[in-house]
């Protein structure tokens, strides 16, 4: 029987303090309901669309050094979830600066 594998990397994400959480297509699971609100809260559109994104972002820089490429990527996860959390993130900077 097959067994199901994700990508590897994913097994970095806890390690590196992201929530990391699946879904198994190879058993027809494509999103999850996890709190039954009826809203998907577990599904692959999201990251797939952060990738596409960063893709899109680092492809005009025709290259990045291994040396640079995590203050790329935290650079654009910052400026991402500005956009998506805008005054929340705003606020939870302003609690960590202040203290």
């Amino acid at each position: 029987m097959w067994k199901y594998r994700e990508y590897g990397i994913y097994d970095r994400l806890t390690l590196w303090g992201y929530k990391h959480k699946t879904v198994n297509h190879g058993q027809g699971e494509y999103a999850r309901d996890e709190d039954g609100d009826g809203f998907h809260e577990v599904h692959v559109n999201t990251m797939e669309g952060f990738w596409s994104l960063l893709r899109s972002w680092l492809r005009p820089h025709r290259g990045i050094s291994q040396e640079k490429l995590p203050s790329y990527l935290s650079f654009f996860q910052f400026t991402h979830n500005l956009k998506v959390r805008g005054k929340r993130l705003l606020h939870s900077l302003l609690v960590l600066l202040v203290g």
